[in-house]
């Protein structure tokens, strides 16, 4: 039996196994899916176990995406261009980082047919799933990123590596269209994001990464002030169909009896 994990710290709320499992008995796979909890100390000897092959593959969530890099043998050039990586495989004797977040947060805006082209967008965070999103809302063509983490020197490595964002300090607000929260205020129901929303007017778009809960007080602000809102269930759904795909070559389907299960 073939054997899969998502990493991370926190990891309790993940529901990629839920999920992963569900697709595997959906196509008769001989496979199971686990969470497990890890910190950077723990990254060398889990890849060491893929080398070995007695685990077949892994996704990577909070906060580990950049620092699993070191200890693979090679990237993928999506996963290279984001310096992300959120899925781990074997292949020819090598283990590989590749990315699915860039295309799972791209087809996440074309579920809910919102065209983000030519949008200005506002990112709150710079953790390892920023560069994806950023990455992605590149390859879409909006007209400006702008950029806010609660750690300034973390936002002025980003730009680095992506010089056409604009940096703005922790707490400011700026005119947008949609505005990300890629940060993890919300996993924690008393979590708060301190930003003066009152003058921005209504009719954006607020889009939280996090999917579990479904309303973040971020989302129930948004709301609140007459904006329209979205979690990360699609993005995470679709990252995962993607995930899939690298582990099994075959692409599950993104069902209506999946989405209420």
């Amino acid at each position: 039996m073939k054997k899969y994990f998502v990493i991370g710290n926190p990891i309790d709320h993940s529901l990629s196994p839920k999920l992963h499992n569900y697709w595997i008995k959906e196509n008769n796979i001989n496979a199971v899916y686990d969470k497990k909890q890890l910190n950077e100390s723990g990254l060398a000897e889990i890849v060491e176990e893929i080398k070995k092959d007695k685990i077949n593959g892994i996704n990577v969530t909070i906060p580990l995406k950049k620092s699993v890099i070191p200890f693979l043998d090679e990237l993928t050039p999506l996963a290279s261009e984001a310096r992300s990586v959120n899925t781990i495989f074997k292949k020819d004797g090598k283990v590989f980082g590749d990315n699915t977040d860039v295309g799972g947060f791209k087809q996440s805006l074309k579920h809910i047919n919102y065209d983000v082209k030519n949008k200005k967008v506002f990112i709150l965070g710079a953790g390892g799933v920023v560069s994806s999103i950023i990455l992605a809302l590149r390859k879409l063509e909006v007209s400006k990123i702008y950029l806010s983490n609660r750690t300034k020197e973390k936002a002025e490595q980003l730009k680095k590596n992506y010089s056409y964002i604009e940096i703005i300090d922790w707490g400011e607000i700026t005119n947008f269209d949609i505005i990300i929260n890629a940060t993890s205020l919300g996993l924690k129901s008393d979590d708060q994001i301190k930003l003066d929303f009152g003058k921005i007017g209504n009719d954006k778009l607020f889009y939280d990464v996090i999917y579990n809960p479904s309303k973040t007080n971020f989302l129930l602000k948004g709301e609140k002030l007459g904006n329209k809102i979205n979690n990360g269930k699609m993005m995470f759904i679709y990252q995962a169909q993607l995930a899939f795909k690298i582990w099994h070559n075959i692409l599950p389907k993104v069902t209506d009896k999946l989405l209420n299960s």
